[in-house]
């Protein structure tokens, strides 16, 4: 059994023929519900950060083994990104979802600076867009909570 690849996978989620990254993250996000319930935001931060950390091996691996730059099924790096997109969010549907659709935007888009963290080589680069957009998307949202509007 391959480990990296399963984890690079998510066991299967980056198998979904359409919108892989969307799915990881949808699986993401229902997965980081009751752990900011039960635990946290800083506990989801902190988990999302291990996983980033974890990932760039993993993704890198992975994509040597592909012979592909960023292979679309490598999701490990989804999971990390929009854990720490969540982790802002305090746990609301809407909050939630907002952070959710802006990772996807920020991910998707490769909108400035997530588009300078793609360039990095290997699995650094894998994760550190999705890192980027995470960390993008989860400040935005703060700024809605802190700013009365959510």
């Amino acid at each position: 059994m391959n480990w990296t690849r399963h984890l690079a996978m998510l066991f299967g989620i980056g198998r979904v023929p359409r919108a892989p990254g969307t799915a990881a993250s949808l699986v993401a996000a229902l997965a980081a519900w009751p752990i900011a319930i039960a635990y946290g935001h800083w506990v989801l931060l902190g988990l999302g950060l291990a996983v980033g950390l974890v990932a760039i091996p993993i993704a890198g691996t992975y994509a040597r083994e592909c012979g592909r730059d960023d292979p679309s099924e490598c999701v490990i790096d989804e999971l990390a990104g929009q854990w720490i997109a969540l982790a802002f969010a305090p746990p609301t549907l809407l909050r939630f979802a907002l952070a959710f659709a802006l990772f996807r935007y920020l991910d998707i888009r490769k909108l400035w600076p997530v588009s300078e963290a793609e360039k990095l080589k290997g699995g650094l680069g894998i994760v550190a867009d999705d890192v980027a957009a995470g960390l993008i998307a989860g400040l935005i949202v703060l700024l809605f909570v802190n700013g009365g509007y959510l």
